[in-house]
């Protein structure tokens, strides 16, 4: 019976380490950069396991420049866009290669997902096909304003889901140690 009960207990102890990799890989750097052009205050927000060491607007050319640095070989990031700072079609060049991340855009923001390879430093290029777009309906985009996005499941919803089920699993077997006891 202690064999019942030692399975599930060690089970949780090799499957949590599998994902403690991928989590720390996948931890989020918060970086708000605040963009000041046209007279308006724009801010761009960053979530990545990356730093974004500096940045560059260049108005005339419809063009964000980040200046990443990573430690990482596998580099994951979010970025959203105000559309009243830069929208319409974008184009990316990832070290001056063009570059093809996911987008998905609605009236107020752009929600770009990055993913790509190369610790070290690296350079992201964001042109829009429109600038200053929407002014007059809303002067700027706050926090509160931004829509939920729906989001795909992550390693720590699934790291959850294991856990849960470990835990059922170590329940039923003190449960099934008790019973087994009485008779």
């Amino acid at each position: 019976m202690k064999i019942l009960f030692s399975v599930p207990l060690v089970l949780l102890f090799v499957i949590l380490p599998a994902y403690g990799q991928a989590l720390s890989d996948a931890t989020g750097l918060v970086n708000r950069l605040d963009i000041q052009t046209g007279g308006h205050t724009f801010e761009i927000e960053t979530i990545s396991n990356f730093n974004i060491l500096d940045f560059d607007f260049d108005p005339d050319e419809k063009r964000l420049s980040l200046f990443i640095n990573s430690g990482l070989e596998n580099n994951l990031g979010e970025v959203l866009i105000p559309q009243t700072l830069l929208g319409g079609n974008f184009t990316f060049y990832l070290n001056e290669q063009q570059y093809f991340p996911k987008i998905n855009s609605n009236e107020k923001i752009s929600f770009i997902t990055l993913n790509f390879t190369g610790s070290g430093e690296n350079k992201l290029e964001i042109f829009g096909t429109t600038y200053l777009q929407g002014l007059e309906e809303k002067d700027t985009v706050t926090q509160n304003e931004i829509p939920s996005i729906q989001k795909e499941e992550t390693i720590s919803d699934s790291l959850g889901l294991v856990m849960l089920v470990g835990v059922v699993i170590v329940a039923a077997a003190l449960i099934a140690v008790k019973l087994k006891k009485r008779k």
